[in-house]
């Protein structure tokens, strides 16, 4: 084994991470599947400005890997980059993603649902498909809100302020206890 200056044999603690949430962490999935583009039109009449906001959390897992929600959706060309976010756009629709972090900003007063987000994503959604992921026979795509499982149709999710919503398809993946929303949103 090789040691460095002020290191040991012993493997340093991660620190700020509880135990718990570190045995339930996720890979990313790799390939075009697991990270998808945005492609789908903008929901709602789109401004040249962003406008007050508030933002939804959305997680997608499938096949016990982490899907890749991309910055851009609900925004159209030209778009502009800084440290990765999209810092401008030639204009936002009703729900936009900036950063690739699957937080939804919606636009104050849009009454909108994961059907509406995966529109505009130009995703499927269903009982039965996620995204290019189907769920085996017999199962279906699992839906969490704010940590409790969802009965409903997974379109019918609405998204509102401070909803912290994950799918899933293929083995269960313990929802998140909570979610801290940058600020501003």
């Amino acid at each position: 084994m090789l040691a460095g200056c002020g290191s040991s044999t012993h493997p340093a603690p991660t620190t700020g991470i509880p135990s718990s949430l570190r045995a339930q962490a996720r890979p990313i999935g790799t390939g075009p599947r697991f990270q998808p583009p945005a492609g789908g039109p903008p929901i709602g009449r789109c401004r040249s400005s962003l406008g007050p906001r508030s933002g939804v959390h959305i997680e997608l897992f499938a096949a016990n890997r982490v899907v890749i929600i991309p910055a851009g959706i609900g925004t159209r060309p030209p778009r502009s980059f800084s440290a990765g976010r999209i810092s401008r756009a030639g204009c936002y629709g009703d729900l936009v993603t900036l950063e690739p972090t699957g937080v939804v900003l919606v636009r104050t007063g849009a009454r909108l649902n994961l059907s509406s987000f995966f529109r505009s994503w130009g995703q499927p959604l269903s009982t039965t498909r996620l995204a290019s992921f189907r769920a085996a026979p017999g199962e279906r795509v699992g839906v969490f809100v704010n940590g409790r499982r969802w009965l409903g149709k997974p379109g019918t999710v609405p998204l509102t302020s401070h909803a912290e919503i994950v799918l899933e398809v293929g083995p269960y993946v313990p929802p998140h206890a909570s979610f801290t929303f940058p600020p501003g949103t």
